[in-house]
């Protein structure tokens, strides 16, 4: 067996534009699990949001949270790597956000903070299912410990907003933009310590596994994966992934709608 480590990306690689998977990928991944293949997801969802993914694919061991902030295994709580945001930095933004009526959401490891309900409300509802919590987000900043900040953006001036906080900050934080298919149109502006990434959080698993980096292999779609295809084994882009993403992997498979995971399984890990 020539790859020991398979990476999956969520939106827009695993799941379509409804939530669902491919039941060609649940039965490909099934065989790789099968065949002695560890199967990995790297997200930027929260844990909450990802458990009815990992019941339904049967996976119970280690997994990349936050775009690679947390890398754990939510069946057993164990932590490999937490890389929070410095409280420091959580209040600027939030008195920053305050200061030029930007929304912002704040992730714990087990909850995610906004000070008012808008339309994203929604789609975490619906899509993500998980639901908000309303509080004020200094006193939320002062007493939890923050791994992922997030503003999204649909509407032009949300986008303004967006770009604004993101020159504003950059020299301090990192910025890692989202999509799902689910929502086109929409940008999930991932506000992230400067060295989290899911290629860098992949290395951190990879180690604590006692597993190369060249026997692992990664398939995803989305700007924040391009770390991820820099730094595994072999990379492979969806067919729907972003030019850029497609630029940078080994191979290119189908999309998520014609069941893109599954044919890579068979081409490449199997």
């Amino acid at each position: 067996m020539k790859y020991r480590m398979l990476v999956l990306d969520v939106d827009g690689t695993l799941v379509n534009a409804y939530g669902n998977i491919n039941t060609k990928d649940k039965q490909a991944i099934n065989q790789a699990v099968k065949s002695g293949v560890i199967v990995v997801l790297s997200t930027g969802r929260v844990v909450l949001a990802c458990e009815r993914i990992l019941k339904e694919l049967c996976l119970d061991g280690y997994h990349i949270f936050f775009d690679g902030a947390l890398v754990s295994n939510p069946h057993t709580n164990d932590i490999v790597h937490s890389k929070p945001i410095p409280k420091e930095k959580v209040l600027a933004t939030v008195d920053y956000c305050r200061e030029i009526s930007a929304y912002l959401e704040l992730y714990s490891h087990s909850s995610f903070y906004a000070d008012k309900a808008n339309w994203t409300d929604e789609i975490h509802r619906l899509f993500f299912n998980v639901s908000i919590m309303l509080a004020d987000l200094v006193e939320v900043g002062e007493t939890k410990e923050i791994l992922k900040m997030e503003t999204i953006a649909r509407h032009p001036n949300e986008f303004s907003l967006a770009e604004n906080l993101q020159e504003t900050l950059k020299d301090s934080l990192r910025f890692s933009i989202a999509r799902s298919p689910a929502f086109p149109g929409v940008d999930f502006f991932n506000i992230l310590e400067p060295d989290v990434s899911k290629g860098n959080a992949l290395k951190t698993l990879c180690n604590h596994l006692g597993i190369p980096l060249e026997d692992t292999a990664a398939i995803g779609d989305g700007l924040n994966d391009i770390s991820l295809m820099q730094t595994a084994g072999l990379s492979i882009a969806m067919g729907n992934a972003f030019p850029e993403v497609i630029a940078v992997a080994d191979q290119v498979t189908t999309r998520v709608d014609d069941g893109g995971v599954s044919q890579a399984i068979y081409d490449y890990i199997l």
